[in-house]
């Protein structure tokens, strides 16, 4: 299957923004009204836990939706954009627009998808043709042709890439292959013997069964020991990938080899073929993430015989496409992600459908969006906030103790090299050739999986397009792309859910928004993995070797800390593995905080809603991770995620942070004391 380019940042969690300049009217709020007050738990000493304390009250009041793993502040934002979606494509499907047109994809799409009765009555019928594909595999050969087909429609089988700029060579595209083959998120599932981690796994044989089961594909004899032997298969599999804190490291993920050089690691899957039939042209060279899965799945294709493998190609495609399929198919599988992330009810179909809308036509629906609810005034506004951060990192660079002139000098030129995209792109994506009509839900996936594949593959042998987005406009996130050397701020982030912006002051706009997103985000391009390439983009030593050693010395202290923290039972956080985003975390705080200290807000010092800006700046970047989580969902992201729990991303970084110190009065004895010593001083 092929995948987007992973960035650096992906963040997971919702930033809310606001404008930097504010009315005189705003500071009459009263205290129940204020966004920071109404939240705040007083029986809790900041000192202590400051996360409880700032969010502590929202949190108590504010139980976890039976369809949500967790709940929050961006959850509130997600729902009143998402009620925006459905509007855009309730009136495109009424509209009765021209065939090709923006409107009729969209028309079309929603009313095809929204139509349970027919996708009751059509059955696995639109998977048929594949299905029979399947059937008529008769070795290994045939095996390969018929998994090179289904890739090619979204079903990740056991070959993953993705088409990316070379990491050592921005201005060259080329094909990235990852490790891939396994069903569980990651290769911990298959090892951890922990209750949960064996529920998992007998929940994900059970789900196995249960699709061949209802399919009619087989009996439930045979299909409990074929999900045995898959299970099996996985594992073996899941010995050869590396840990999520290798998947870290740029260069030991960076091999380089010619395409015959890499075919010969896994001869039996002809990968000439394979990517042949993905509609791929001749590639002279690949990159390979990480050489020993593909050995190992060389090994493993003899493990299972010819009727196994088709089994398996069956579960994995109806797996795919169980959403769009009939009900009792998406229930199987929301039933088997319960144990991952605690989540008790469904989402209701609208929300279902805009989630696979967004992935098909994602920047189709951005320009509507953007059309209805974003203006060019509010991007030039968080144009200017991001250049108030760059300002702030500029100074920092410049009066670094650690660091020497030469190395120095060169951050300092990738700072200003960072390239900002704020709001939405200034040129959208064509979708003319994507094919969207009302024969069936799942015809429409398969189409928008075809489209983005070619959309990919055909930057191949072509100049990068740096103006290209990797988010839409409605895309709660924001990133860092270390092969641009960019940040990407889409225009949903600046949603505020029950405040104007003129209600917002300074202080909770550096800390909501300069410190939790921007600042991060800016940092990222100097975390121990993102400081690895250069300004242009190239994965490239521009490090003296003794800056790179302090700086590494002064990141393993961060990796200490939040190795200790305990998160759920005796789930710890990943302290390598979340090193880049707590790197940014504390970035972001520390940027953002001097950067605060420019304004009048900060200059004049009066109190809003009881609250001294400089308590307002800390409480506002907490309001951006105020959110609780059910435990499921959190084991699940100390073994999936390099994010740290949102509790940590608060009082983590603020440990570390002297302004905080100061402001809330943190003395020895108070939980979240550390000793100077101890405390992480990198940017």
């Amino acid at each position: 299957m092929i995948f987007p380019k992973r960035f650096v940042c992906i963040v997971l969690s919702v930033y809310v923004f606001t404008a930097c300049n504010t009315k005189s009217e705003s500071k009459e709020a009263t205290v129940g009204e204020d966004v920071l007050q109404s939240h705040i738990d007083s029986s809790v000493n900041p000192a202590n836990d400051f996360f409880d304390y700032a969010n502590g009250r929202w949190i108590k009041h504010n139980a976890i939706p039976a369809d949500q793993s967790s709940w929050g502040i961006g959850n509130l934002v997600i729902d009143e954009n998402l009620k925006r979606l459905r509007k855009i494509n309730e009136d495109a499907a009424k509209a009765n627009a021209a065939q090709g047109s923006n409107e009729q994809k969209i028309g079309d799409f929603w009313k095809t998808a929204m139509d349970s009765t027919k996708i009751e009555q059509q059955g696995l019928q639109p998977l048929q043709p594949y299905l029979s594909k399947i059937d008529s595999i008769t070795d290994l050969n045939s095996f390969v042709a018929v998994d090179a087909q289904l890739n090619k429609i979204g079903v990740n089988t056991l070959i993953g890439f993705y088409v990316t700029q070379d990491d050592k060579n921005s201005d060259s595209m080329i094909v990235k292959f990852r490790q891939s083959g396994l069903f569980l998120p990651n290769r911990e599932f298959y090892f951890k013997k922990d209750s949960t981690s064996l529920a998992i796994d007998n929940a994900y044989k059970n789900y196995f069964k249960n699709i061949l089961v209802m399919s009619g594909v087989t009996d439930s004899a045979t299909a409990i020991k074929e999900a045995d032997k898959v299970f099996a298969m996985e594992t073996e599999l899941a010995k050869s990938h590396r840990k999520l804190e290798d998947l870290r490291n740029p260069n030991l993920n960076y091999n380089k080899m010619t395409s015959e050089a890499f075919y010969k690691l896994t001869p039996s899957m002809h990968l000439d073929v394979f990517m042949n039939m993905q509609g791929a042209p001749k590639l002279d060279s690949v990159i390979v993430g990480q050489p020993d899965y593909y050995k190992q799945l060389e090994k493993t294709l003899k493990t299972l015989s010819v009727d196994d493998w088709k089994l398996f190609l069956k579960f994995r495609l109806i797996n795919e496409y169980a959403n769009q399929l009939p009900d009792a198919y998406g229930e199987a599988r929301f039933n088997f992600s319960k144990l991952l992330s605690g989540v008790q009810e469904r989402q209701p179909r609208w929300k279902r459908v805009l989630r696979d809308e967004q992935y098909v036509m994602g920047e189709l629906l951005g320009q509507q969006f953007v059309k209805n609810y974003f203006d060019s005034t509010a991007k030039k506004r968080y144009e200017d906030l991001v250049e108030a951060i760059r300002a702030s990192l500029k100074s920092h660079i410049e009066n670094l103790t650690w660091m020497s002139d030469s190395t120095k000098q060169k951050a300092l030129v990738k700072l200003a090299a960072i390239k900002k995209k704020v709001g939405y792109p200034d040129k959208w994506r064509d979708y003319s050739k994507l094919q969207v009509g009302t024969e069936s839900y799942v015809q429409n996936m398969i189409n928008g999986n075809l489209w983005h594949m070619q959309y990919q593959l055909n930057k191949l042998y072509k100049p990068v397009d740096r103006t290209e987005w990797g988010m839409t406009p409605q895309t709660y996130n924001a990133e860092y792309e270390p092969s641009n050397n960019e940040i990407t701020l889409p225009a949903a982030i600046f949603t505020v859910p029950g405040y104007t912006d003129d209600q917002l002051d300074d202080a909770v706009v550096y800390g909501y928004a300069g410190a939790s997103t921007i600042g991060h985000e800016i940092t990222h391009g100097f975390d121990d993995e993102g400081r690895q390439y250069d300004a242009e983009g190239n994965l490239k030593d521009w490090w003296t070797k003794d800056d790179a050693k302090k700086f590494n010395e002064r990141a393993q202290v961060m990796v200490k800390q939040f190795s200790n923290y305990i998160v759920v039972d005796t789930f710890k956080i990943n302290g390598k593995a979340s090193l880049g985003e707590n790197i940014a975390d504390l970035g972001g705080i520390v940027l953002a905080w001097d950067a605060f200290k420019q304004t009048d807000e900060y200059k004049k010092q009066e109190k809003i809603a009881g609250l001294t800006p400089t308590q307002r700046f800390f409480l506002g970047y907490a309001l951006g991770w105020m959110e609780s989580d059910r435990p499921q969902s959190l084991r699940s992201q100390v073994l999936t995620d390099v994010h740290s729990p949102a509790k940590f991303r608060v009082n983590g970084p603020f440990s570390d942070v002297d302004a905080f110190y100061e402001t809330f009065n943190v003395k020895p004895g108070d939980k979240m004391y550390l000793p100077d010593s101890l405390r992480v001083r990198i940017w």
